[in-house]
């Protein structure tokens, strides 16, 4: 007969009473730890996606679905903003809030979960760079790569600071860590480098890690990506008997663990919106734990790409950038839990499927209740901020014989650009009749052409159109500038970083954003460029200056501002981007995404906390055509463009 629920003990009563002799360990067919036989049934969460004012809320959602462990990357280019700064939450970024990682890991101890940490240093998740910080292109010449010192030298530093951190909260030092990944997926690189993550893990061995250590891929790798006697753990969505068989000749005598059982998928731009069916996700997860197999669900917190902070796939290597697939902001996932901690029908799967198969009984708590998000009401475009007055206004400017991309500006701590948009100018220029714009090479990734302020190229009308100008896909696109000449033109070339590959073989991660190569008119090559870096920092974003009233004009790129006002405490809210065609999204100053009308995604997430009581201020830029109003909805929309 099964105790009473108040007569269980919690999972830390249960696994370290009597105190606390060992960790996780894998030296027989099946985990244990503590010496007690354990099955990790974990979820992925990733704490740097999600306000901090929520990770509660979702752990205990998590703890009530009957799992034991929360798995978490840690994202190195947030943690270490700039070469040599680092921000562990309070360290002055535009991320700080999301960034108490200390504070993530023992909430989750508070709910009763153990922990799984994948530091990286790259971590792929979808995420900007894989995780990578983008100065780091300044001082390396390749990266995970055993031969790089520089790039070994700088991850090591890194990983002296924030294990500072993780070290204090592994499992045998009465802290929720009870294993450490080293990388990830290194077998998908196509390289064959045990070297380099034999280096990565004496730096965590060096920085006093006692914990479980494994490594994460696709059996269809064939090991490659493993380490000699280090474990290696499961990465698929389909066929979960053959992958984990697979995975068991890998290595012998022990335990089977899927580390990656992907819940859903994400999207890209321009993709259609993707999901898993629950009878297909139930028959899988199923199939696993009867294998048997301990698993984490990757995802099981949807969540969001907040800011620029959205990865991307390339299908080109090298100096390619005609298959970048920008990932949305969204990063739903399609998951148990969604972007907006709401309960999917996978949830009720997880709780019963865990439930009927774990023989250590523990505390479960009620599932709390979610409050539903809210449809504010729609508000009229009060004020608009054309963008040549954005950038007129920008004070730290630099000069360049040459184009150069962004991350080579010397700004930020001598760190370079690393998100949003660069501008390059060319003023007082005379312009002739029928000239001809050449921009060769690629643009990374998407550009407006602006002279005397006002743009020049057009919005695209379909998918087709991504093809052609202002986009990433063709190579030395050219656009013609004026019917008849103009003197002394100030011309604009703003460039959009859409997001840099989080995913690949070595050579897709050398990318640079920006222009890399010269531009020319009528075959003249442009030289004596201003470099305008527009970042859209949340205290540039709240001092804008020039906003006026909204006029009929039509006139953009621009940024459009109205005022919402909220007489009862926020609740979560989705801003419907339909009307839209392409830009940013900023609430009370944080870019909360991008919008692009040619979907999937055609709605952000404004979390609650991001609202205050009173008067919140909403702002979108506008690339092409803006509507006269702003509306909201009380759950994400998905689909093609509605014009």
């Amino acid at each position: 007969m099964a105790l009473a629920a108040a007569a269980l003990p919690t999972l830390y009563e249960y696994y370290t009473g009597g105190g606390v002799v060992s960790g996780l360990s894998d030296k027989q067919p099946y985990f244990t730890l503590n010496d007690k036989n354990i099955t990790i049934y974990s979820g992925a969460f990733h704490y740097f996606r999600v306000p901090r004012a929520n990770w509660r809320d979702r752990l205990r959602k998590m703890r009530s679905a009957g799992l034991n462990t929360v798995e978490t990357y840690v994202p190195w280019n947030l943690h270490e903003y700039q070469s040599g700064v680092y921000d562990f939450g309070n360290g002055g970024s535009e991320m700080e809030d999301f960034l108490h990682l200390e504070e993530f890991l023992k909430t989750a101890q508070e709910e009763d979960l153990f922990a799984l940490v994948r530091p990286g240093p790259y971590i792929c998740a979808e995420w900007e760079f894989g995780g990578l910080p983008s100065w780091i292109l300044r001082n390396t010449s390749s990266v995970r790569n055993s031969k790089d010192e520089n790039y070994l030298s700088i991850v090591k530093r890194y990983f002296n600071a924030l294990f500072a951190i993780l070290t204090l909260l592994q499992f045998q030092k009465g802290g929720p860590i009870i294993g450490f990944q080293i990388e990830n997926e290194y077998g998908n690189t196509g390289n064959d480098d045990t070297d380099y993550l034999l280096q990565l893990k004496q730096m965590y061995l060096d920085n006093g890690i006692v914990e479980l250590l494994y490594t994460s891929d696709p059996p269809g790798v064939n090991g490659r990506g493993g380490i000699p006697d280090i474990l290696q753990t499961a990465n698929f969505n389909t066929n979960p008997k053959s992958q984990l068989d697979k995975l068991n000749t890998l290595q012998t005598n022990k335990p089977t663990m899927t580390m990656e059982y992907w819940t859903g998928w994400f999207d890209h731009w321009l993709e259609d919106h993707h999901t898993v069916s629950t009878e297909t996700f139930k028959e899988r997860f199923e199939e696993i734990l009867d294998y048997p197999s301990s698993v984490n669900m990757y995802m099981f917190v949807g969540s969001t790409n907040f800011g620029f902070l959205n990865g991307a796939n390339s299908l080109h290597s090298g100096d390619d950038n005609s298959g970048l697939q920008p990932t949305t902001s969204s990063y739903d996932y399609d998951a148990p839990l969604t972007e907006y901690g709401d309960y999917s029908p996978k949830y009720t799967v997880v709780k019963e499927a865990i439930a009927a198969r774990n023989p250590v009984q523990t505390k479960i708590p009620d599932p709390p209740q979610s409050t539903p998000p809210k449809a504010y009401e729609t508000l009229a475009v009060e004020k608009e901020l054309y963008l040549s007055t954005v950038i007129k206004n920008v004070k730290e400017t630099f000069t360049s014989e040459d184009v150069i991309p962004m991350e080579l500006l010397p700004m930020n701590n001598n760190s370079g650009q690393s998100f949003g948009y660069i501008v390059y100018r060319k003023s007082n220029i005379d312009i002739p009749g029928n000239a001809v714009l050449k921009i060769s090479g690629y643009v990374r990734d998407t550009v407006l052409v602006l002279i005397n302020g006002n743009l020049i190229n057009s919005a695209p009308k379909s998918s087709e159109d991504i093809g052609g100008f202002g986009f990433w896909k063709l190579k030395d696109s050219t656009l013609t500038l004026t019917d008849t000449e103009i003197k002394a033109a100030t011309l604009d070339i703003v460039v959009e970083n859409f997001g840099r590959n989080n995913y690949g073989g070595l050579s897709q991660f050398r990318q640079f954003k920006g222009l890399t190569e010269p531009v020319y008119i009528n075959d003249n090559k442009i030289t004596d460029w201003e470099l305008i870096p527009l970042e859209f920092k949340k205290q540039d974003n709240l001092n804008l200056l020039g906003w006026q009233l909204k006029t009929d004009d039509g006139r953009t790129p621009a940024l459009y501002k109205s005022t919402l006002t909220i007489e009862d405490d926020p609740q979560d809210t989705f801003i419907d981007m339909r009307d839209w065609y392409k830009g940013i999204v900023i609430v009370n100053g944080f870019v909360i995404g991008r919008h692009f009308y040619l979907g999937p995604q055609q709605s952000l997430y404004i979390p609650a906390p991001f609202l205050v009581k009173g008067k919140n201020d909403i702002v979108i830029f506008e690339h092409f055509t803006a509507p006269d109003s702003i509306k909201f909805s009380d759950s994400p929309i998905f689909g093609k463009p509605s014009h």
